[in-house]
């Protein structure tokens, strides 16, 4: 008996093993190769036909592609509850929340760009508005805990309706980039951010949207439910509306920094 159960713990162990190297499984004769695993937003599978757009190695675009992705696709909220609606998103960025519920829409668009220039250290360039105008710079020091504390600052002072205002409207979206926001300024409004951008040999460009929302929540990639071939995926084209799976904006809403 000690030599069937020291057996058949051998062979669990070989079959455990072989899952985690991620072997092939053969079922019935066919070959069912695991799924990849994806760890970052430039590694979201792209539609046939298409390539994402070169993007200089310093620029918000490049480091928005290379944010990491967590392996659990499940939102929290920033006090570590699990959002109700678990069927928005495609993927959920490693990026912070800190434990208030301060970085919501906006909140998520402006932690982004300010850890970009955060990690370039572009500090001067680090500079919110509030809805009256005012300005928020990072001032020194530029250490970690000073920059937390600062966002958390420029959280509880700015929102979507500050944030439209400091960005500019893009006039033509065939120029679209990863950076670029759909922002409904308001009390609350609502503001998404994109993520990447690709395109195909006919100039057909698409796009990936992410998004914290209220309460403050985990920032992620969304699913596209007005096209469950496309999906994560947004196209360009002439359609005046573009359906998120929470917010309905306007091609009018896009902007960039």
């Amino acid at each position: 008996m000690r030599h069937i159960t020291t057996a058949f713990v051998l062979l669990t162990s070989i079959a455990c093993n072989s899952q985690n190297n991620s072997q092939p499984i053969v079922v019935d004769s066919v070959e069912i190769k695991p799924k990849p695993v994806i760890k970052k937003i430039n590694e979201i599978p792209l539609p046939k036909g298409y390539s994402r757009l070169p993007n200089d190695e310093n620029s918000f675009a490049n480091w928005l592609q290379n944010i990491a992705l967590k392996k659990d696709k499940t939102v929290y909220h920033y006090d570590g509850t699990i959002k109700p609606n678990q069927e928005a998103q495609f993927a959920v960025l490693d990026i912070s929340v800190c434990k208030k519920d301060l970085q919501q829409c906006a909140d998520a668009v402006m932690r982004l760009r300010a850890e970009y220039l955060y990690a370039q250290n572009k500090m001067t360039e680090i500079v919110f508005t509030d809805n009256e105008g005012k300005k928020y710079i990072f001032n020194k020091p530029h250490t970690r805990p000073n920059f937390d504390l600062y966002l958390q600052k420029v959280f509880g002072m700015c929102g979507t309706a500050s944030l439209s205002k400091q960005l500019k409207k893009i006039a033509n979206l065939n120029n679209i980039q990863a950076g670029d926001v759909i922002i409904k300024g308001g009390f609350p409004g609502h503001a998404v951010i994109v993520m990447d951008v690709a395109v195909n040999k006919a100039g057909k460009k698409i796009y990936l949207l992410a998004q914290s929302y209220m309460p403050a929540q985990d920032i992620h990639v969304l699913l596209n439910p007005m096209n469950n071939e496309l999906t994560p995926w947004y196209e360009v084209n002439d359609d005046n509306i573009i359906q998120t799976p929470e917010y309905t904006f306007t091609k009018n809403q896009f902007m960039t920094w």
